[in-house]
C-alpha cells in the first residue's frame, strides 16, 4: 500500500525553513523504519532500536545549548541503553545540533567520529526526470532474493564494505511490503553495475536517497545521475514532495547541478557493544 500523502504546507523558501521541516518530520517526530524496529522519547532525546543488522541510534537531541551536565548525562544514558541491548549504535550529530561542543562530548564517551556528510534535499517533481542511462544500460526494480543479491554485489564492489546488512534489511521490507522502500539495480548486458534504494517516509513530505552505488568501470557515464532521477520520480508519484540524501563530497557537486540545496552537514559518531 502507498504512504499516505502528506499535507502540502507553503513551500519553505530558504534551506532554513526546509531544515527545520525536516528536522520536525524525520528527527523529532521519526517512526519505526522495519520489521522490528521501534522509537523512543526519552527526555531530549529520540532514538531508534532493532534488530542488529537494521540502524540503531540517535536521530535527535533537542539538548540545551549552556547545559552541558545534561549533555554528558544524555550521551551516558544512551551508552547504557544500547550496551543492554547488546546493540552497536549510531549517534547522527548534525551542524545544528546544540550544544555546540557536543561532538567533543561524544569523543570524550567513547564514540567515533566517521567522515562528515552534507545533508541535502530538493523538490522530487522539480527534478530532472529525463536523465539518459548510459548506453546498454537498464534499469530494474529489486522485488526479490535475486534482486537484493544484486544490490549487495554492487555494494560491496563499488564501497569495498560488507553489505550483508543492507540485503537483510531489504529483505525484511520486501516481506512487509512495498510501502517503505524501492530500490533498484542497473545492469548492462546481465551484469550489475549500479544500485539504489529510495527510503519512503509514509505521511511525511519527505524519501531519503541512499546507496547509489555505481562500480568502477562505470563512474563518469551519468549512471549516478540517471538512478537520482529514476528515484526521485518514485518520490513525487508517491505523495513526497522532497527528496534528501546525505552527499559525500564526490556526489555533493552533482547533486547541486540537478538543484539540491545544502541544509547543514551531517556526522556519524559510532560506538560498538
Amino acid at each position: 500500500m502507498e504512504p499516505q500523502r502528506p499535507g502540502t504546507p507553503p513551500t519553505p523558501c530558504d534551506p532554513r525553513e526546509l531544515l527545520d521541516l525536516y528536522d520536525r518530520q524525520l528527527r523529532r517526530d521519526a517512526r519505526p523504519d522495519g520489521p522490528g524496529s521501534r522509537v523512543e522519547r526519552v527526555g531530549p532525546v529520540v532514538r531508534r532500536t532493532g534488530p542488529a543488522h537494521a540502524w540503531n541510534g540517535v536521530l535527535w537531541s533537542g539538548l540545551d545549548a549552556d547545559d552541558t551536565a545534561r549533555a554528558d548525562a544524555a550521551v551516558a544514558a544512551q551508552i547504557a541503553h544500547y550496551r543492554t541491548a547488546g546493540l552497536p549504535f549510531e549517534w547522527k550529530l548534525y551542524g545544528h545540533d546544540a550544544p555546540a561542543d557536543l561532538g567533543d562530548r561524544l569523543r570524550a564517551a567513547g564514540l567515533t567520529a566517521g567522515e562528515p556528510e552534507t545533508l541535502m534535499a530538493a523538490e522530487a517533481a522539480a527534478l530532472p526526470r529525463d536523465v539518459p542511462l548510459p548506453e546498454g544500460v537498464e534499469l530494474r526494480a529489486v522485488t526479490d532474493g535475486a534482486g537484493v543479491r544484486q544490490v549487495v554485489e554492487v555494494h560491496a564492489r563499488a564501497f569495498g564494505t560488507d553489505s550483508d546488512h543492507l540485503g537483510r534489511l531489504l529483505l525484511d521490507h520486501l516481506a512487509t511490503g512495498p510501502g517503505t522502500v524501492a530500490a533498484v539495480v542497473a545492469l548492462a548486458d546481465g551484469e550489475p553495475v549500479g544500485a539504489a534504494r529510495l527510503e519512503l517516509h509514509p505521511s511525511t513530505d519527505f524519501a531519503g536517497l541512499w546507496g547509489g552505488g555505481t562500480v568502477e568501470g562505470w563512474r563518469g557515464r551519468g549512471l549516478y545521475r540517471a538512478l537520482v532521477s529514476h528515484r526521485a520520480r518514485i518520490a513525487a508519484d508517491r505523495g513526497h514532495r522532497y527528496v534528501q540524501v546525505d552527499a559525500a563530497p564526490t556526489s555533493r557537486p552533482i547533486l547541486r547541478r540537478l538543484g539540491f540545496l545544502e541544509l547543514t552537514t551531517t556526522t556519524p559518531y559510532t560506538y560498538g557493544v
